[in-house]
């Protein structure tokens, strides 16, 4: 089965050819991280906008790539939300009119079970029950996934996702955007333990997570010392290394989310675990999570680092397993976006 996916929940304009749900017969994305740079931050009408000018040029590179006509496909896969309503429309939009003029199944996608198959797409793959994190710059959520494909949220994130944390502490630092990379990039071979930022936790057993509070932290240090200096030591030009905030304020995110995915682990009496989503393409974060499941003897999945961010491949694979799972979908050319 031939399918085509296309996503375009967020400021990736992208579509992918992939047979029976790993095979990549091409995968074509078009970024917009200079569009969105000077703004520290993806604005959503410019998104959008941009979304119509890239979203036929990169379907039909797409199956240029894959040397296949759209009437040899099988499906036509498409990311339905969660996302920017603006952005989702694009896509689904362009979805529905293949779908109608070609006379093709279409299939739609939860943004979020389409990075949990990306934990699918990089060699070995999860065969039991596994616990998943998803964290991006929208999301932060725990899942346990059956494997029939189905899955329970576990707990997630009650005010900021973890990217999205990174990226406005980047803004307030000025250096750049995407924040995540920037701030990973800063943080190598800095000191993790140069400043003492907080981790939310909650209760004892609680799955939840929280940023806001670690976010509004970092504010405050900045406000209180002043904006740091670059390589600077303490007293030579700066009161603190911007490299060391970066690595201190990186550190307390991946904290967090490595000790409640092993909790959700234990809670639930299980040995295998995914981290998908953009943020898991956090070197210190890998760096971590390989650390500590090969302590536990847990097995760790992690997506190779172009399936982390947004893509098409995640979602046709994802429009697969829903179609084995469910069979052929219903007439859908009336389907509608959700943001949430």
């Amino acid at each position: 089965m031939i399918i085509l996916g296309i996503e375009t929940s967020c400021d990736e304009t992208a579509a992918a050819v992939v047979r029976d749900g790993n095979d990549i017969l091409s995968s074509v994305i078009a970024s917009q991280i200079s569009i969105h740079a000077p703004f520290g931050g993806v604005v959503p009408e410019l998104a959008s906008r941009k979304h119509l000018e890239y979203i036929i040029p990169v379907i039909e590179n797409a199956l240029e790539r894959a040397g296949l006509s759209g009437e040899e496909l099988d499906a036509i896969a498409v990311t339905q939300g969660p996302g920017l309503v603006g952005a989702l429309l694009v896509g689904l939009s362009a979805a529905k009119a293949m779908a109608y003029a070609l006379g093709k199944p279409l299939v739609a996608v939860n943004h979020i079970e389409g990075h949990i198959q990306a934990a699918f797409l990089s060699g070995a793959a999860p065969d039991n029950p596994f616990i998943c994190l998803v964290v991006s710059g929208g999301h932060t959520a725990l899942y346990r996934v059956e494997p029939d494909g189905g899955s329970r949220l576990l707990g997630a994130t009650r005010d900021d996702a973890a990217g999205e944390a990174f990226d406005k502490v980047a803004k307030l630092l000025g250096i750049g955007y995407p924040g995540g990379i920037e701030i990973d990039k800063l943080a190598l071979g800095a000191n993790r333990e140069s400043i003492r930022f907080p981790r939310s936790r909650f209760e004892k057993e609680s799955l939840e997570f929280s940023f806001s509070g670690l976010k509004t932290a970092a504010a405050n240090y900045i406000r209180k010392h002043g904006p740091p200096a670059p390589g600077s030591a303490p007293g030579g030009g700066g009161a603190y290394r911007l490299e060391d905030f970066a690595a201190s304020f990186q550190e307390a995110i991946v904290d967090v989310l490595v000790e409640k995915s092993f909790k959700a682990v234990l809670q639930h009496g299980l040995s295998d675990i995914a981290v998908v989503g953009g943020v898991a393409a956090n070197s210190r974060l890998r760096q971590r999570l390989a650390r500590e499941a090969a302590s536990a003897n847990f097995r760790l999945y992690l997506p190779a680092v172009q399936f982390c961010t947004d893509n098409a491949v995640m979602i046709a694979s994802a429009a697969y397993n829903i179609w084995k799972r469910s069979g052929p979908p219903p007439e859908m050319l009336e389907l509608d976006a959700f943001s949430r």
